[in-house]
């Protein structure tokens, strides 16, 4: 009775790990309550949390110096707390590559001079500008990228190479490539597309880059908070990353992320091999620049009629 779900997020989670959920939703490794009950201080929890950061870490190589951090707000939140902690200078470049990217632009106003080094907003973000040589100012307190865009299937899949601090939305792809951790000073990822069920987002800060601004920052959206307390400073959203836990589990059972970057590559390839073959319809993204995490298409011109048609016979096939 399971659909396949294209949904970019809240998206498909691994049925393994869904099952495992929900077996153990009453009773929690014989610990007699569900973990959505669960006292975040307790001793059971606490190895939750703790296991999850050790999978991830393993997962992604991050190194000691970098922090992971379990936060809330979604990485809507991020928008503002990057500049927040971050903008010593009150500078910062930005490469616009879909609204994500915009709206955490048009943010980063409020806080200081927000620059546009790049953007692909003039074809409505159908392709990646040339990251090649940017005009980046030279005290720009660091550059800001959102990898992957749900909206308009495009995605970076080369870690670019800056002089400033890097941060990165990869709320859309992580865990889809291989990184290096070392490149970014900020990675931050809303948990629904790749690793849980909204309400956790996941951040993995390096530590220096934090401490050099003088403005006051509220307590909640101070990344030195959350370092302090392992992410325990207020309740966590625990069941989303129980959630995470499991399903990291997972990726680790696949193979790990190398394994998991073949796999995407295949499948995204069945569907744009079949979009670039049929007559009904076309791609809406640059093809160099293709996401492998969400596919973008739609019908050509002369069929635009059929949509509804097309639409009904996707849902009677599940």
């Amino acid at each position: 009775s399971r659909v396949y779900n294209f949904s970019a997020g809240p998206a498909v989670l691994p049925e393994e790990v869904l099952q495992e959920a929900a077996d153990e939703m009453l009773d929690y490794r014989g610990c007699g309550m569900s973990v959505m009950e669960m006292s975040h201080r307790s001793k059971v929890y606490d190895n939750i949390i703790k296991e999850a950061e050790k999978d991830l870490r393993e997962l992604m190589n991050i190194p000691d110096n970098y922090k992971v951090l379990f936060l809330q707000g979604g990485a809507s939140q991020f928008f503002a707390e990057v500049p927040m902690n971050l903008m010593k200078n009150k500078k910062a470049a930005y490469i616009i590559t879909g609204q994500w990217a915009k709206k955490a632009f048009n943010e980063a106003k409020i806080y200081g001079e927000a620059v546009a080094v790049a953007s692909s907003e003039d074809k409505t973000y159908s392709y990646i500008p040339d990251c090649s040589d940017l005009d980046i100012p030279e005290d720009a307190d660091y550059v800001y990228i959102c990898e992957n865009n749900t909206i308009y299937g495009t995605e970076m899949r080369k870690d670019p190479d800056v002089k400033q601090r890097l941060v990165c939305d990869m709320s859309s792809d992580i865990f889809s490539r291989p990184i290096d951790i070392s490149k970014y000073d900020i990675i931050y990822a809303g948990a629904q597309k790749n690793l849980a069920p909204a309400g956790v987002t996941l951040a993995i800060v390096r530590v220096d880059a934090l401490g050099h601004v003088d403005r006051p920052i509220p307590t909640m959206l101070n990344y030195a908070t959350h370092i302090k307390k392992d992410s325990m400073f207020n309740t966590p959203p625990v069941l989303p990353i129980y959630a995470a836990l499991q399903t990291l589990k997972w990726y680790k059972e696949q193979g790990g992320i190398a394994a998991m970057e073949k796999k995407d590559m295949e499948n995204a390839a069945i569907l744009y091999v079949e979009i670039d073959r049929n007559k009904l319809f076309r791609g809406t993204a640059a093809a160099e620049d293709r996401s492998i995490m969400n596919v973008c298409f739609v019908l050509n011109d002369a069929y635009k009629e059929l949509e509804d048609e097309f639409s009904n016979f996707a849902a009677a096939a599940g």
